[in-house]
């Protein structure tokens, strides 16, 4: 229960707040490539889920 009221207590402030601190700390350059790994893992993830490992897909 005290996880959903402490969910429940960020707001917009607070996550412009975040977003502030992550971009002091990694700087403008350095997001984009974390975020472009983020990417890759969760959609090595969902392949692994869906048991497409090591299979390459098609268009």
């Amino acid at each position: 229960m005290l996880n959903t009221v402490v969910l429940a207590a960020i707001g917009t402030p607070e996550l412009i707040g975040i977003l502030l601190v992550v971009l002091l700390l990694f700087g403008g350059k350095k997001i984009p490539e974390l975020m472009r790994g983020l990417g890759k893992g969760v959609k090595e993830f969902k392949d692994a889920k869906d048991g497409k490992a090591g299979e390459e897909q098609t268009k």
